[in-house]
């Protein structure tokens, strides 16, 4: 029984330590020119989660992944929360975050789901958004981050839930 729920935790684990590698990436500051900032940090999060997520749904997989993506989705938070703390935010300031958090958390959720059917500009105002403070950025910074997770949402439609669970996020780009 335990030996099940420790291993489900460490590959969530895993897989989260794989999302915050692949937002952490140089070349989201470097060549798409996105700021380096706490925000940005934790939107870069959300959105390769969103992407899992999205995956999931359309399987409709049994409870075993629903519990994985809610075990996911707390472990996101609370590492969130840890940090904010480690900065020395308050308790007021960071339960308000939090709040705001999770509904930038839901309102990129919903803009996701139907990313693929997007037209360019809707993606690109839907990324400046929340990655560029709503300000449009240079144009081959848009198209970079435009077609970087184009590539990455095709990578996690094709990915089995299977590896998913197993924490098997082996994204390159370029």
């Amino acid at each position: 029984m335990f030996g099940e729920s420790i291993k489900a935790s460490s590959s969530i684990e895993v897989l989260y330590n794989k999302i915050v590698l692949l937002s952490r990436n140089k070349s989201f500051f470097v060549d798409m020119s996105i700021k380096d900032t706490f925000q940005n940090k934790i939107n870069l999060i959300f959105f390769h989660t969103c992407f899992l997520f999205i995956k999931a749904k359309q399987k409709n997989t049994g409870n075993l992944y629903k519990d994985f993506y809610q075990k996911m989705f707390d472990l996101i938070f609370n590492k969130i929360e840890i940090n904010m703390r480690e900065l020395g935010f308050g308790d007021v300031t960071v339960n308000k975050n939090m709040k705001f958090l999770v509904k930038i958390f839901y309102n990129i959720l919903i803009n996701c789901e139907n990313f693929k059917s997007k037209k360019s500009y809707e993606k690109e105002q839907f990324i400046c958004k929340y990655l560029y403070d709503g300000k449009a950025a240079k144009t081959d910074k848009k198209t970079n981050i435009i077609e970087y997770f184009d590539k990455y949402h095709s990578f996690c439609l094709d990915l089995t839930a299977d590896k998913v669970l197993k924490g098997e996020l082996n994204f390159t780009y370029k």
